[in-house]
């Protein structure tokens, strides 16, 4: 049997660029390691949970590692919390936050900026209302997570982030009868953010600076924890997982993988590509299966900047040279948990490349490692076709019949 590491480069997939002489980023990048890998497997497009579905990392994730999000998706929140850590209860609402910038009573700027460091607005903004604790931790650049701690909570909530900006940041509504009293500690909950936050020496510094202040915090993705197989069980492996993204972090942990941290990783673009893909090649001696997400192409194409895409890209690259000499033990899948086209600047629900690379299986004709070019190749799937086909290729797959 063959180990696994599974590379997903968060937001991977693209559309033509202009900038790029109408190529997308994967095409007009030097990427001679993908491209290698690619002509020693087999390739083909992926679409992320199905076909045209807009889906969120969460829910790509999810279906990708054999969890139909159907069953076990109730929210992206729980997955933040995990991912940064906070011990989730039986009962606890998760929020997915946003710090944002709000002048003149509209929101200017969802992300704050990327404001680097927020754990002091974090912990000055912790309380207790009502006898609900409110627990506040932030992650990379504007991220944050929000939990609810308390009886007679609700998951039945709306958003506050109005998804865009010159328009006014939303108090939340009660979804059912039932969330009214979660709805109104939210409320008062903003409310008291609000005047902290504006009062925060960061952000009186950041406005006599001429930025942005992080004065606002926009919430989405309310959940309640769900219950997820033991990956390791239901596939009889020993898995772990190497990300700077508290989400997938939140994922793997629910699913029972181990985490490995990794000096310099971030879900930022200046994260250490190769100390991520050297630390994966020393963890094959105990695991043997690897997830690795990797969050800078995704960065490019929210910002609609298709070179910072295209240097996440090559980067990535550059640190796949390892990769290379261990296919004779080690299958190699590479892809994307979905697209997103800088011309766009969100998800779109366009398929993504995909493929799987390792000695003694037959190749397709494919040489380069782009979307065009793996039309052409051996697959047109969907995210749950993965796990079946990388158990198939690791030589794992139990006989289906007699």
């Amino acid at each position: 049997m063959k180990n696994v590491i599974l590379l997903i480069m968060d937001g991977l997939g693209d559309r033509p660029n202009e900038i790029f002489d109408n190529k997308t980023a994967l095409q007009y990048s030097y990427k001679p390691n993908m491209d290698f890998l690619a002509e020693h497997g087999v390739t083909g497009l992926m679409s992320p949970v199905s076909y045209g579905i807009r889906s969120g990392s969460d829910t790509s994730h999810l279906s990708i590692l054999g969890y139909r999000p159907e069953d076990y998706y109730t929210g992206r929140g729980p997955f933040e919390a995990m991912g940064l850590g906070i011990d989730l209860k039986p009962g606890d609402i998760a929020f997915r936050a946003n710090y944002a910038s709000v002048v003149n009573d509209m929101v200017v700027d969802r992300r704050a900026g990327r404001i680097r460091d927020t754990n002091d607005l974090s912990k000055k903004l912790e309380t207790e209302i009502n006898g609900i604790k409110i627990i506040m931790k932030s992650g990379v650049e504007h991220r944050a997570a929000l939990v609810l701690r308390g009886d007679n909570l609700s998951d039945k909530v709306s958003d506050t982030d109005p998804h865009g900006v010159n328009s006014k940041p939303l108090n939340t509504s009660p979804l059912d009868d039932n969330a009214k009293f979660t709805a109104s500690i939210i409320n008062k909950f903003l409310e008291r953010s609000r005047k902290i936050l504006n009062e925060h020496k960061i952000n009186k510094d950041l406005i006599s600076n001429g930025k942005l202040p992080a004065n606002e915090i926009l919430l989405r993705g309310a959940g309640k924890v769900p219950e997820l197989p033991d990956f390791n069980i239901k596939y009889n492996l020993r898995a772990a997982c190497i990300s700077g993204t508290p989400l997938i972090r939140g994922i793997a942990k629910l699913a029972g993988f181990d985490i490995i941290d990794v000096d310099g990783m971030n879900g930022r673009i200046d994260t250490n590509y190769k100390n991520i893909i050297n630390s994966a090649m020393e963890s094959l001696n105990k695991y043997n299966f690897i997830l690795i997400n990797i969050k800078g192409a995704d960065i490019g194409g929210h910002d609609k900047k298709p070179e910072i895409k295209k240097y996440a890209i090559e980067e990535t690259d550059r640190a796949l040279k390892p990769f290379k000499d261990v296919l004779n033990n080690t299958l190699i899948v590479i892809t994307g948990d979905h697209s997103t086209p800088c011309s766009y600047g969100d998800h779109s629900g366009d398929p993504v490349p995909i493929l799987f690379s390792t000695d003694g299986i037959i190749n397709d004709d494919v040489k380069k490692f782009d979307e065009l070019s793996v039309s052409h190749g051996y697959y047109k799937i969907k995210s749950d076709d993965i796990i079946p086909l990388i158990l198939s290729y690791s030589d794992r797959s139990e006989k289906y019949g007699a």
